[in-house]
C-alpha cells in the first residue's frame, strides 16, 4: 500500500506530501490541487506499463504523457510554473513497509514523452504486484465519464483479460457482460438485499439505493464490437416490466455503474482511484457510494477518491463508526491554496465515532455557514 506522495515541481505544486490511506478522501476547493494528485498516480502507472512493455533489455526510457489513463499534454503543461532548481519534476511514493520509489522527469518543454533521470522504474520498488499501484486490477475512472448511451464498447483484451474498465467506464458493460456470474468473495463487500453474492446480483442491490428496483441486462450485439445495456424497474404491484436503453434512464445511472463495478471487484492490494463518485447521484446514493467505496479497502483494496460531496464525507465516517472500516485505515485531506496560489494539505484524523479532530475552515462548512445566514 502508498503511504505518502510526494509531489515536487508537478503541476500546481512545488513541493508538497500527502499522505494516503487504505482509503483516503481528497477535497478542497475548485483548482486546488486535488485532481492533480489522482493524475499524477495514474501517470506514473501509465509510465510503469510503458516500461512493462519495453521488457527486460531495458524497457522504457522515458514517462508518456499521454496515453490511457491521462492526457497531460507537453511538458509545459506539467511542469510548476514556479519550479525550483534544475528544469525537473519528480512523483514519490512512500510504502508501508518504509520502501520508496521516485520517477524523477526532465523537463522539455513541448516534449511529450520525457526523459526519466535515474532508475526510473527499474528499482525493487516497482516489481510487478509489489504496491498498489503496481498491482493487477488498476482502475482510474475519470470525472467525465461516459454519458448514457445505446450501446457501449466491447473489448476482450481491455475487459476481460486485463479487466480494465476504462477511465470513462466505457468497457464496465462488457466487464458485467463477461463476469456477471462471478462471485464476489469479500462478505463485506455483499448488500444486505442482494439475492446471491454473484457481481451481477450485488450491483443491482448496490444500484437499488440510487433506482429502487433496477434490474440489468448486458449482451452482446452480433458481428458487432458493440455491447448494449437493458434496464428494468420491477415493482411488487408490476410483475412485468418493459426494457429500457440507458439513455432513456438519466444520468445517475450510467454514471455510477462503473464506479460500483470497480469496487465490488477489486482486488486486495490494487489501487482504484474515482473522481467525483457522487456525480448526478441523489444525496441518499452518494452516502450509500461512500459505503461501498470504504467496503472496497476493508476488503484489502487501496481506494482514494477525489469529491466535494458532504454526503461522502459523512458516508464515510458512517462506515468508521459502524466498524465497516478501521479509523486508522481513513485518511482525510483538504486542499486549500493561499493568496500566493501556494497550496497546502490538512489531515484531521477520524475517530472510532465518526468524529474529527479539527474542521478546517472551508471544509464541508458551506452548510453551517448557510445555515448561521438563514437563522442570522
Amino acid at each position: 500500500m502508498i503511504t505518502e506522495v510526494g509531489l515536487r515541481n508537478f503541476k500546481a505544486f512545488r513541493n508538497l506530501t500527502v499522505p494516503l490511506g487504505g482509503f483516503t478522501l481528497l477535497a478542497g476547493l475548485n483548482s486546488s490541487g486535488k485532481s492533480s494528485v489522482l493524475q499524477a498516480l495514474a501517470l506514473t502507472r501509465q509510465g510503469f506499463d510503458a516500461f512493462r512493455r519495453g521488457g527486460t533489455s531495458g524497457g522504457s526510457a522515458g514517462l508518456p504523457l499521454n496515453g490511457e489513463y491521462v492526457d497531460l499534454g507537453t511538458g509545459v503543461d506539467v511542469l510548476n510554473e514556479d519550479y525550483s532548481g534544475e528544469q525537473q519534476f519528480a512523483i514519490t511514493l512512500l510504502s508501508r513497509d518504509g520502501d520508496s520509489g521516485s520517477v524523477v522527469v526532465d523537463y522539455e518543454r513541448e516534449g511529450d514523452y520525457l526523459p526519466v533521470v535515474g532508475d526510473g522504474f527499474s528499482g525493487t520498488f516497482w516489481k510487478e504486484g509489489a504496491q498498489s499501484i503496481t498491482s493487477d486490477g488498476f482502475q482510474y475512472l475519470r470525472a467525465d465519464r461516459l454519458t448514457p448511451s445505446a450501446t457501449y464498447a466491447r473489448s476482450h483484451e481491455v475487459a476481460v483479460r486485463r479487466r480494465f474498465l476504462g477511465t470513462r467506464g466505457e468497457y464496465a458493460v462488457d466487464f458485467l457482460r463477461a463476469f456477471q456470474d462471478e462471485l464476489i468473495s469479500a462478505d463485506v463487500l455483499h448488500h444486505p438485499s442482494a439475492t446471491s453474492p454473484k457481481l451481477l446480483d450485488q450491483l443491482q442491490a448496490w444500484l437499488g439505493e440510487i433506482c429502487p428496483g433496477v434490474r440489468l441486462q448486458a449482451e452482446a450485439i452480433p458481428q458487432t464490437d458493440l455491447v448494449r445495456l437493458d434496464i428494468k424497474f420491477m415493482r411488487a404491484e408490476l410483475p412485468r416490466s418493459n426494457s429500457r436503453r440507458a439513455t432513456h434512464v438519466g444520468f445517475g445511472l450510467a454514471y455510477v455503474l462503473p464506479v460500483v463495478v470497480a469496487c465490488l471487484t477489486a482486488r486486495p492490494g490494487s489501487l482504484i482511484l474515482l473522481e467525483n463518485p457522487e456525480a448526478h447521484v441523489h444525496p441518499r446514493g452518494q452516502t450509500a457510494m461512500a459505503r461501498l467505496a470504504c467496503a472496497a479497502a476493508a476488503s484489502g483494496a487501496q481506494v482514494i477518491v477525489e469529491t466535494h460531496s458532504d454526503h461522502i464525507l459523512n458516508g464515510t465516517r458512517l462506515a468508521v463508526k459502524s466498524a465497516q472500516i478501521q479509523p486508522s485505515a481513513v485518511r482525510l485531506n483538504y486542499f486549500r491554496r493561499d493568496e500566493s496560489s501556494a497550496i497546502s494539505v490538512s489531515s484531521p484524523a477520524i475517530g472510532a465515532d465518526g468524529m474529527l479532530s479539527a474542521w478546517p475552515e472551508g471544509f464541508f462548512d458551506e452548510w453551517d455557514t448557510a445555515l448561521d445566514e438563514l437563522l442570522g
